[in-house]
């Protein structure tokens, strides 16, 4: 097999786009026919075909030779380290090792990667190249695999590929080549754009790169956009990985039982958490908890305070711990400064033990400028917008993702289900879904370019929002989808056959701002603004809503719940704690950020660790006891959560009493059989002999009161209930005298309901 000089200069100058049609074993038609062997190893003095050791690194096959090696000398055919030999009589598949003599550099063997066949099959290209492949991750990036030549015995290698179509070449560099560019060039697979190389005996823990060379001319060595597991920062390298875990029956359980349930009629109540800043390991230098640490730790305090779901800030990769995650640069790898990728699998395995469910922050809206990372991959636009007017977002100073192609579509349609099933997580929260459906968000007049219709709409990422929803829910059911949307978009929460964009669930992010308005109102002002407590019954059965006190509202100069409730300590802590009083008794399912569960007095900081020290005050320590006792009464009470989405479950009692700043409520199953009345006074003194107009007779239980005394109030209430008599008040057929502690929420349900 003869070559041309330009194919040889082009593997010296690693631009050769199918190195394998030049390196490897070729067969030769002569007389008698063999074997040509191609080999390019620049510096090195003297290169060596090692005949008789076996593929199968180092161990003789059943038939295979076991005598001395058959060495073959390699001439050296360019001065640009390319050796060649051939093999008389031989034939392919032919086994053989290579021996590079670098003289006092030392002398290495290894497998000829340039042996070996494709690890992709058409039909995996061709789903790609569709946009259509559901395991992408399964493919793309590295991957420990067995890989054979004919009848061969099989080599334990690493297959690496990778989505470049712009580059002119593509290597792959790590501590296994001297991060050299010219050793291992990857080979292009057509018009699909997938560079692909097997490398035989790069195994787990190899840390590695690729250096890209673009059409410009420009190195650019990039990090794997589908690498799952990364060096811990401010090391950027992508590492090989294989994971080891193994679900456990009780795993198995867990999700049968989540494919059969309809999250929209189940109590959800999520504890939001950033994992590094949760809890510190003060015996060894305030360091963050690792995942071991956190899966007995965290879930073991999360179960006691009765929540049913862990949301947790994102875990994906990111080099910048400032952003929380949300500035993610390897989507398909979890962060490594709290562990290893299995240490995350048996954290949420452990989670689910527990009986709480694991929902993942996901960011599909953006992504950093970070230069080893997605921007300018091949040297050209290729994950994000080339126009910044569509490309660069002006908020963040992050680039957004083109969901116009179809292949970036299938990179975050697939990372979302690679979570779902590699990590068994329970739901997804999408972060900043506004910014992806309008094209002039944060953009000024001429900054932004209409859609085909002259509309603000971005089209094509409504597409990938409908076409996400979709697949997660289709593929695995029962999972939770919740969107981060802050404008009146209509149909979040509906099906994408009805219009909508498909999500389970949207942030109710009206309710939030007008409810933490009024209470940060000193109550003297507050029937003035007494509506803004009743505006959120207007739409509250619009979409299937999450009522959200996120991190978002507790950082950024914005001060801490606690902080944002009026008045001297005391009525802050009772304000606080008739607003949760408020907010498990209102539509919706429930979320609140680490840290308000015992009222943190300072806002959030990712630096350091919650104020775990407040918890000494028997006040900080009633809110938590509040907290406690709101989630468990909240998942007994089907009232609260069978109808959040269903007008059906809720009715007025008094929305109007705004001199007295008191508001009565009731919420319903549908059968009516179950009922619980909540009654607000956010005055901060108590109204005695409160007239309560009430659906039933008889006696109510006053089920939750916010100011007893074993939360930090005054104790003030109904001695454990009411007594509805037949005198007709507030539309209701019955009433009852009750008296109304201040700053309070008080819950009533009917005896032997």
């Amino acid at each position: 097999m003869s070559v041309a000089t330009h194919a040889l200069e082009a593997i010296v100058r690693r631009e050769h786009a199918d190195p394998h049609s030049v390196l490897g074993a070729h067969p030769v038609q002569s007389d008698p026919p063999g074997v040509l062997i191609r080999v390019h190893r620049p510096a090195a003095q003297a290169v060596t075909i090692l005949l008789s050791a076996p593929l199968s690194a180092g161990v003789p096959t059943a038939d295979g030779p076991t005598g001395p090696e058959t060495e073959v000398a390699m001439e050296q055919i360019h001065p640009g380290g390319v050796f060649e030999a051939t093999v008389e009589g031989a034939s392919l598949p032919l086994e053989y090792r290579l021996r590079i003599d670098y003289g006092r550099s030392g002398t290495f063997e290894l497998l000829d990667p340039y042996a070996f066949t494709p690890t992709l099959g058409e039909l995996d290209l061709h789903l790609i190249g569709e946009g259509r492949h559901e395991r992408l991750y399964e493919l793309l990036g590295s991957h420990v695999r067995e890989h054979r030549l004919g009848e061969l015995p099989p080599v334990t290698g690493t297959a690496f590929a990778v989505w470049a179509p712009s580059a002119r070449s593509v290597s792959v560099v790590g501590d296994f080549n001297s991060w050299d560019g010219r050793l291992h060039p990857m080979r292009s697979l057509g018009s699909s754009g997938i560079w692909e190389l097997f490398l035989p005996e790069v195994v787990q823990g190899a840390c590695y790169k690729y250096e890209i060379l673009t059409q410009a001319g420009e190195i650019r060595l990039k990090a794997d956009p589908y690498a799952q597991e990364t060096e811990v920062p401010p090391r950027t390298a992508s590492k090989v990985t294989r994971s080891q875990h193994r679900w456990s029956a009780v795993e198995g359980a867990w999700g049968e039982h989540r494919r059969e349930q309809l999250p929209h009629d189940q109590p959800i109540s999520i504890y939001e958490v950033h994992l590094g800043s949760w809890r510190l390991n003060t015996l060894e230098g305030n360091r963050p908890l690792t995942y071991p640490e956190l899966a007995d730790e965290l879930s073991a305090y999360v179960k006691d305070l009765g929540f049913t779901h862990v949301e947790l800030l994102p875990v994906m990769a990111h080099p910048f711990s400032g952003s929380w995650g949300y500035q993610v640069t390897g989507y398909y790898a979890p962060t490594p400064r709290y562990g290893s990728p299995d240490e995350l699998r048996a954290f949420v395995q452990r989670l689910h033990e527990q009986g709480l469910g694991v929902i993942l922050d996901w960011v599909p809206a953006h992504f950093p400028r970070d230069d080893f990372a997605l921007a300018r991959f091949d040297g050209t636009a290729l994950y994000e917008h080339a126009d910044p007017r569509r490309g660069a977002h002006p908020d963040w100073g992050t680039l957004v993702f083109n969901f116009g192609r179809h292949e970036v579509r299938n990179f975050l349609i697939a990372n979302a289900l690679f979570w779902l099933r590699e990590y068994h997580v329970d739901g997804i929260r999408v972060d900043a879904v506004a910014s992806m459906l309008y094209l002039d968000y944060s953009r000024g007049e001429g900054a932004w370019i209409p859609n085909q219709f002259g509309g603000r709409e971005d089209l094509e990422a409504i597409g990938f929002l409908q076409e996400l929803n979709e697949v997660t829910h289709g593929r695995e059911p029962g999972i939770i989808s919740a969107a981060e949307e802050s404008t009146a978009w209509p149909g979040v929460s509906r099906p994408t056959y009805l219009g909508g964009l498909g999500f389970g669930f949207k942030w109710n992010m009206g309710w939030m701002h007008d409810t933490l308005e009024y209470f940060k109102n000193d109550p003297i002002y507050r029937r003035y603004h007494h509506h803004e407590l009743t505006f959120s019954l207007l739409y509250a059965f619009s979409e299937n809503f999450i009522l959200p006190l996120s991190h978002d509202e507790v950082v950024h100069g914005k001060g801490s719940l606690y902080q944002k409730m009026a008045g001297d300590h005391w009525q802050r802590l009772a304000n606080l704690r008739a607003l949760y009083g408020y907010m498990w008794s209102h539509p919706g399912k429930k979320l609140l950020f680490m840290g308000q569960e015992f009222a943190q007095k300072d806002e959030w900081s990712h630096e350091g660790s919650l104020h775990w020290h407040l918890l000494e005050s028997p006040e900080h320590a009633g809110i938590q006891s509040l907290v406690r006792d709101l989630n468990r009464a909240y998942r007994a009470e089907p009232a609260l959560w069978a109808l959040d989405s269903d007008a059906a479950g809720f009715f007025w009692i008094e929305p109007n009493d705004a001199d007295s700043n008191v508001l009565a409520y009731a919420r319903r199953t549908r059968d009516g059989d179950r009922l619980l009345v909540c009654v607000l006074n956010l005055a901060p003194v108590p109204r005695e002999r409160y007239r309560l107009g009430l659906p039933r007779s008889g006696r109510w239980h006053e089920a939750l009161n916010t100011d007893s005394r074993f939360y930090g109030g005054g104790n003030v209430g109904n001695w454990g209930g009411v007594l509805a008599e037949p005198a007709p008040w507030h539309n209701q057929p019955y009433s009852a005298l009750v008296t109304l502690p201040p700053l309070a929420a008080v819950w009533l349900v009917p005896e032997g309901s």
